[in-house]
């Protein structure tokens, strides 16, 4: 029995490519590059910001000058971490209905709480989640199941109540090392290479109203 669901957030709950990309173009700019199209920035942005400087820069975290890189993208994204961040299409009105038939919703996300919490602050949203889990607040970030276990717990359920909705297989190997029940978010920030399908999620889910019917079934 589901009585909370669990989201992501880059990309699940929250399309924040288009401002993440921006910070990154800003950056590439700064550093006499050509921008990047949007499209090819967005299928990285769930992989953090490691990803995306290696994605712009072509070099790896073990690289010197990968570290400046990255601080200086977050920092590029802090101070503009909503100029277009919206909810993903559809996500008002499943939040929606889990609030009106008595569903907890949280979100557990990898980004350091340093990010999180402005950027659900300035989306009006710290009132309404049950939880709001980053990565910095455990010793071990997702695939460990470390931060869902907390949601759960600050949510008053027990993990085999739960749901977790995720983008990555990170996402769902996480909420199966919790007990939790998973869904496989495809409309989210997915990888050409990426094969959903074999991640062992309970379900795959195309759209947030896909989430209201299983959830319903």
């Amino acid at each position: 029995m589901i009585r909370c669901v669990l989201f992501d957030l880059d990309g699940t709950l929250a399309d924040t490519a288009a401002d993440l990309a921006w910070a990154l173009n800003q950056l590439l700019i700064q550093q006499g590059r050509a921008e990047l199209p949007l499209q090819e920035i967005r299928k990285e942005v769930s992989h953090g910001g490691a990803a995306l400087i290696r994605l712009g820069f072509h070099i790896e975290p073990d690289d010197d000058g990968f570290e400046p890189l990255r601080q200086a993208l977050l920092s590029l994204y802090k101070n503009n971490i909503c100029r277009q961040t919206r909810l993903m299409p559809g996500m008002s009105e499943l939040l929606h209905y889990l609030e009106t038939q008595g569903y907890r919703w949280g979100i557990v996300t990898n980004k350091p709480s340093w990010l999180t919490d402005p950027l659900i602050q300035a989306m009006q949203l710290q009132q309404r989640a049950a939880c709001v889990i980053s990565g910095d607040q455990v010793a071990e970030p997702k695939p460990h199941p470390a931060s869902l276990l907390m949601a759960a717990e600050k949510c008053d359920h027990p993990a085999q109540h739960c749901v977790y909705v995720g983008d990555a297989q990170r996402d769902i190997q996480a909420g199966r090392a919790a007990g939790m029940q998973t869904l496989a978010a495809t409309f989210g920030y997915l990888r050409e290479e990426d094969e959903a399908a074999n991640w062992q999620a309970d379900a795959l889910v195309h759209q947030p109203d896909d989430i209201r019917h299983w959830l319903s079934r």
